[in-house]
């Protein structure tokens, strides 16, 4: 049976830096698809540390998926991804708190890494993915579909300033009190669900 038009019927969701699809957010997310949106396809990968390998994985994925029904969410670091990605296919996305200036914030991350969800597993963040990140931000093809980003006034990390001005033709929400992590999400969900339209 064909989906409504306009509606989503896959979606695509990217965790953060150090984050992972165990994340609180990601979490939310998978169940109230399942619940609310059952024959909707998700996917939530693990993404690697590096930039340029993210990118062919998160390709890779959504190769077979319908562009002008394919939706992509992302948060943070993943906000940066989904925002690429939807310029890669013109498709429908949902920024949460999303990274604007990743070469020049993560340079300070050079190093070892562990993963928020599991500390026991570390990473090594190369150099190299700077310049990963600078290509993927500079790289575009088609123009988005339509955006919705969820901007926190109070994100303890990135500048909210600059999130609002990397996105000037997606639809704003500010959230006065949030904080990076969008540490109320569940009260928000309506919304991103509503923006989406899955079937």
């Amino acid at each position: 049976m064909a989906a409504p038009v306009g509606h989503t019927t896959h979606l695509l969701y990217l965790h953060g830096f150090r984050s992972s699809p165990a994340s609180a957010k990601a979490r939310l997310m998978a169940q109230a698809v399942a619940q609310r949106h059952p024959i909707a396809q998700w996917c939530c990968p693990q993404l690697p540390p590096s930039p340029r390998q993210a990118a062919h994985d998160m390709l890779r994925l959504i190769a077979d998926w319908p562009r002008d029904t394919m939706a992509v969410v992302g948060s943070s670091l993943g906000g940066f991804y989904a925002s690429w990605v939807a310029r890669q296919t013109g498709c429908r996305s949902v920024l949460l708190n999303p990274a604007v200036f990743l070469a020049r914030d993560l340079a300070k991350h050079i190093g070892e890494q562990s993963q928020w969800h599991a500390p026991d597993e570390r990473f090594y963040f190369q150099e190299s993915y700077v310049a990963e990140l600078q290509a993927m931000a500079d790289e575009g093809a088609h123009p988005p579909g339509p955006e919705l980003a969820l901007i926190s006034q109070r994100d303890e990390v990135l500048d909210w300033r600059e999130m609002q001005a990397r996105y000037p033709k997606a639809t704003r929400i500010l959230l006065p009190e949030g904080d990076h992590a969008i540490s109320d999400f569940a009260l928000h969900l309506d919304t991103v669900l509503g923006f989406l339209e899955l079937v």
